[in-house]
This record gives C-alpha cells, sequence and structure tokens, in this order.
C-alpha cells in the first residue's frame, strides 16, 4: 500500500519516487498536478516533502478514476486511433475541430503540445467524427491519398503502396485512391492478416537489430576495463555509459521478447 512505502525515513521525494509511493505512474502524478489534485513540490521546487506525499496518498483514487490507467496520447496519436476505427484519413486538424466543437476535452499538456485521455477518443460518436472529416475536405470526401489510407490501415505507407500496385488499384488525376477501394482492402481478412504479419516480422527484425547494437557496445565496454585492467590504456570506461546501456538492454529483451 502507497502509506506503507511512505514510512520508510525518506524526507523527501523526485516525481518517480512520489509516484511510486502513490501506486500510481508519473504521467498521473503529472496530471494530477496540472490539475490541482497533488501540491507543487516544497523542496527546491522540484522534490516533495515526507507529509506531503503521505497527504496525496488520499486522492490515489480520486486520480485514477479521473485519468484512468491508459497514457494520455496527443492529437497525431489520437488521429490515427480514431482514422482504424472510422475508417476515414483522420487528421490532427480534425481532432482539434473536435475540441473546438466540445466534443473532445484536452486533459493537460505535454511538452506545450495538447494531450487527450485514451477513454475520451475512444468514446467519440463515429458520426460525429465523419461528419468532422467530410467537413474539411469537402468534395475529395470519397478518396483518399496514400497517407491517408495508410493512416485507415494502420500500416505503413510503403507497405500500401506496394498492396496497392499488387491489387492495381485505381487512382484518379489526383492520384488519390478510392475510399470504398481502401475499405475493401480493410475488410480482406486474409490480406490484413498478412500485412500484420509482415510489420511484426520487420518489427522483430528492427528490434533485433537495436538489440545487437546495445550489445557490442557493452561488448565494448567489457574491452575496455580490461584494457584498463591490464594498464594499456591510461582512463578507467564510463561506468555510467555501461549502467544506462545495460538497462537498455533489459529493457528491449522484455518488451520485444526477441531471442
Amino acid at each position: 500500500m502507497p502509506s506503507e512505502i511512505i514510512r520508510t525515513g525518506r524526507n523527501e521525494y523526485g516525481l518517480r519516487q512520489f509516484a511510486a509511493a502513490l501506486g500510481l505512474a508519473t504521467w498521473q502524478i503529472r496530471l494530477a498536478r496540472e490539475h490541482g489534485i497533488v501540491p507543487e513540490p516544497e523542496i527546491d521546487d522540484r522534490s516533495w516533502s515526507a507529509a506531503q506525499v503521505a497527504k496525496s496518498a488520499e486522492q490515489t483514487e480520486r486520480i485514477r478514476s479521473a485519468f484512468g490507467e491508459d497514457p494520455p496520447i496527443g492529437a497525431i496519436n489520437a488521429a490515427a486511433r480514431l482514422a482504424e476505427r472510422v475508417f476515414l484519413d483522420v487528421d490532427r486538424a480534425d481532432v482539434e475541430i473536435l475540441v473546438a466543437r466540445g466534443e473532445l476535452t484536452v486533459i493537460g499538456r505535454y511538452r506545450t503540445y495538447p494531450i487527450y485521455l485514451l477513454r475520451d477518443v475512444d468514446a467519440l460518436d463515429p458520426r460525429t467524427v465523419t461528419e468532422v472529416v467530410a467537413a474539411r475536405k469537402g468534395p475529395l470526401a470519397d478518396s483518399v491519398d496514400a497517407k491517408g489510407a495508410a493512416a485507415i490501415l494502420g500500416w505503413p505507407k510503403d507497405l500500401f503502396n506496394r498492396i496497392a500496385a499488387e491489387r492495381a488499384l485505381a487512382t484518379d488525376q489526383l492520384g488519390r485512391f478510392s475510399l470504398s477501394d481502401v475499405r475493401a482492402v480493410a475488410a480482406d481478412e486474409k490480406l490484413t492478416q498478412r500485412a500484420h504479419e509482415e510489420q511484426r516480422r520487420k518489427e522483430q527484425a528492427k528490434a533485433l537489430r537495436a538489440q545487437t547494437q546495445i550489445e557490442d557496445a557493452l561488448r565494448s565496454w567489457l574491452l575496455r576495463c580490461m584494457a584498463y585492467i591490464d594498464r594499456t590504456i591510461e582512463d578507467p570506461p564510463d561506468s555510467y555509459a555501461a549502467g544506462r546501456t545495460l538497462r537498455a538492454l533489459i529493457t528491449a529483451r522484455a518488451t520485444h521478447q526477441v531471442a
């Protein structure tokens, strides 16, 4: 329980320690701070006192209820999520219009950019989203470019272009695809399964390359350690960099599970 963690004798808490003490994520604490649910740090304007953390523990359930368990997303990710849901090329501008219309609430900001709760994005009425997109596109409402088609399918643009060529999808004089053709591709279960499998293989290969690079960096660090032990170099290798690299490898292996 949070109160058990708080009684450890710690006198000040940074953001991570504050979140851990309450059993919350750091983004939840950031939002709670932004909305005045938890106080501003009183120690050098960057750390919270034990008393502040103990008092804030009373707000834990309120914070969970207010912001949920899923990290908030920005307009670009919100548009991508809506695009796959409503089968339209939803744009960042559409998300902003939804906010202006009062359909979606800005829950906070990350590096000055507005962010939104995932549950609020998912709760949007598809008919409202369709109306906003149609108003923006006007006469182009029934067609999409390759980028928009890829957004609807949730695919990389190059993958859509290749499959569009395979299926000989027609384009208009502007090089745009029929929205109905793109939706037909989305409805093809075998094709979408093939596309998802291809994406999975590419992501695994990318993750494996990244892990190999990290492993090589650690091997290089170990060789420098041996060289320092053998007195062939004068300066010891950077132990901080090695720790950071090792943590990156642990995270990469845990996240991607690449053999």
